[in-house]
């Protein structure tokens, strides 16, 4: 299995900041991750 390159607790916070009303595409932008990855 492939290791992640975030930890846990920065993809709880990523997670957070969607839940909390920013837009998927500004955090995923934010944090250099794709869209399909944050929603997977």
């Amino acid at each position: 299995m492939r290791k992640s390159k975030l930890t846990q607790s920065q993809v709880l916070a990523i997670l957070g900041k969607g839940e909390a009303g920013l837009a998927v595409a500004e955090v995923c932008r934010k944090h250099g991750i794709s869209t399909a990855t944050y929603c997977q």
